[in-house]
């Protein structure tokens, strides 16, 4: 990296933290509640906390259908988790 381009360095992550990315995307932080506040107050595991994050960021990170199908995927896998039930095993959305 040459000394002429620190200043883009900085910039970026000077931007990146305005933005706060890491804590706060904005796919995530546009409403009151963000889904890490859903899924830990509601005590969620992985397959139903993921499909609350993709039902919530439609259209806003993932095209819409995309993370509708994404839900969908994770609320199907869990039922297959929690049933043993093999019809739930690799349902193609």
């Amino acid at each position: 990296m040459k000394k002429a381009d620190m200043p883009n360095v900085f910039k970026a992550a000077r931007d990146c933290m305005k933005k706060d990315i890491i804590n706060h995307p904005s796919h995530y932080a546009n409403t009151k509640i963000e889904p890490i506040d859903v899924i830990e107050d509601w005590k969620l595991g992985f397959h139903d906390g993921n499909a609350v994050k993709y039902i919530k960021r439609q259209g806003l990170k993932d095209d819409r259908v995309v993370a509708i199908k994404k839900a969908v995927w994770y609320l199907l896998r869990l039922l297959y988790v929690l049933t043993g039930d093999k019809r739930y095993e690799r349902i193609k959305v």
